[in-house]
């Protein structure tokens, strides 16, 4: 197939590279050009971050796999494009696995890409990135010339090189110095805020916004969301980013050991503290404390702490010294705190000091399409644990995902693609190339609705209870009431306790009454 004329092609995006464009649209049009000049099934281009590949922009590629990170150690063809300054084409036979195998939208069963070329972008003469090519037919790309695909590559690092210096001159014309640098790199411990919906970018909008201050924030929203990802990106975001960021689940402890914890001790302050030791707060010194599930701690830990971030200072249990502090504060709660005032279990005035900018995570059901890239994103994760060169969804899975209401959010989307992924591949004695996720496969369900409660007039039958009797009976719907919450909760005890209208202490005691702890 002969391509068209270099010039012709390329004149569109020198053109480009004068106008105020939103990144995504720079980079569609560049993948859109490239694709005209060089004819593929399948573009991306990749921002290489660290030991990572990060697609920006694909074009006949699968959505899931703008949520993917490759990591390059992983996937030797990438490793191969990195090493070389110039484009490599690879063989049609070559053995070597493709990243993009079963990513390919393409009516044919045909999953695995034949024919893939690429070339590094070089930006201050080091590797910034790469262009991708992928076609299914074997030996499309053998007529091509390397040199149009190179003159291309150069265009595209200038593109990338306005974009990136656009949005410098932008931030710096905020502040510099709060730079908000909002996606973070994914690893063994650390995961990205993914998304591209509105309700996504309004989250990081704000994030941008209150990240550089050092203004107390209250994350909300619902028990899955990712509210701990956000606290990281508005710490990474700070002025204080390169200090601790310390983390304390509320819910987690009990609520004799919450105030070591926070405030630590000395020796000989309780049972058990047979040494000093520095609580939360001084470890978190010139940086950020993050408070999860704030909602959870005991009225009389609210008020010292509120103390702490008045005056910044505080007493560790059994001692008089005061140690000073300063830590910016960030709690989390999917407990809707105004309500806990008025009903008395939450202190006023501790509230209305921790939310001095109230930040709302939405929830899975209202972001869309970010569905399928958290997918992707989860996929190549699993891929990699499992040892599949390739682990994709089908049309129907994709539509599945996109009809689900996600009660449980991005956790529940998380252990839903590694679960669903561990079993279909039982189901494949030989260990397949491509393994494809199915709706099946998935399994999603709605959630079930309770059945009513038996009418009065319609009398119990003495042949249902147990033969425990009456209190055997309560005990078996108390166990399966419990269960049934805390699978609704991803075992989180706190919000099964407000669900179930119980103590969370009472709701424990319960439980190992019931044989549940």
């Amino acid at each position: 197939m002969t391509a068209k004329p270099l010039l012709t092609t390329l004149l569109p995006l020198v053109s480009d590279l004068s106008r105020d464009l939103p990144d995504q649209e720079r980079y569609r049009r560049l993948l859109q050009a490239m694709r005209g000049l060089l004819p593929c099934d399948a573009a991306a281009l990749l921002r290489l971050d660290g030991e990572w590949l990060v697609p920006l922009a694909v074009d006949g590629l699968s959505p899931d796999t703008l949520g993917r990170r490759f990591r390059v150690s992983e996937h030797p063809r990438f490793q191969i494009l990195l090493s070389r300054p110039e484009p490599t084409r690879f063989a049609s036979d070559s053995e070597l696995p493709d990243p993009y195998d079963g990513l390919v939208n393409t009516p044919d069963a045909n999953l695995e890409v034949h024919d893939c070329m690429g070339c590094p972008l070089m930006v201050d003469e080091r590797p910034w990135g790469l262009v991708t090519l992928d076609a299914l037919t074997p030996g499309q790309f053998q007529s091509l010339e390397l040199d149009a695909l190179q003159a291309f590559a150069s265009l595209a690092a200038a593109t990338v090189t306005v974009a990136e210096r656009i949005e410098n001159l932008a931030l710096r014309a905020e502040d510099e110095h709060h730079r908000a640098e909002i996606y973070r790199q994914a690893s063994g411990q650390d995961k990205e805020l993914i998304g591209q919906s509105p309700a996504h970018k309004r989250l990081v909008e704000e994030i941008r916004l209150v990240g550089g201050s050092d203004l107390t924030v209250l994350i909300t929203g619902e028990t899955g969301v990712g509210k701990e990802l956000v606290a990281q990106a508005l710490h990474k975001a700070s002025n204080r980013a390169d200090k601790p960021l310390v983390s304390l689940n509320c819910a987690a402890l009990p609520d004799t050991l919450v105030e070591s914890e926070l405030f630590g001790h000395v020796r000989g302050a309780f049972t058990g503290a047979h040494g000093e030791r520095r609580g939360k707060f001084e470890l978190a010194n010139g940086g950020t404390l993050f408070l999860d599930e704030v909602g959870e701690l005991p009225l009389t830990v609210q008020a010292k702490l509120l103390r702490v971030l008045q005056s910044g200072q505080l007493q560790r249990l059994g001692s008089d010294r005061e140690h000073r502090v300063d830590v910016r504060l960030i709690a989390a709660t999917n407990r809707d705190l105004a309500e806990e005032v008025r009903t008395g279990n939450f202190r006023a005035d501790f509230y209305h000091r921790l939310s001095v900018y109230p930040l709302h995570v939405p929830p899975l059901r209202e972001r869309g399409r970010d569905v399928l890239l958290l997918a992707g994103y989860f996929l190549e994760q699993n891929r990699s644990r499992l040892g599949l060169n390739s682990l994709r969804l089908s049309s129907g899975a994709q539509a599945a995902l996109l009809a689900y209401s996600w009660p449980g959010n991005v956790r529940e989307l998380e252990h839903l693609i590694g679960r669903s992924a561990l079993k279909a591949l039982g189901q494949h004695p030989n260990r397949p190339r491509i393994l494809t996720l199915e709706a099946i496969d998935l399994d999603l369900r709605p959630m079930a609705t309770p059945a009513p409660p038996p009418s009065p007039a319609a009398p119990l039958q003495a042949a249902l209870l147990p033969e425990g009797g009456l209190r055997e009976a309560v005990d078996v719907y108390q166990r399966q009431m419990i269960e049934a919450c805390l699978q609704r909760h991803q075992e989180n005890w706190a919000a099964a306790a407000r669900e179930l209208g119980l103590d969370r202490a009472n709701l424990s005691r319960l439980a190992r009454r019931l044989g549940l702890r």
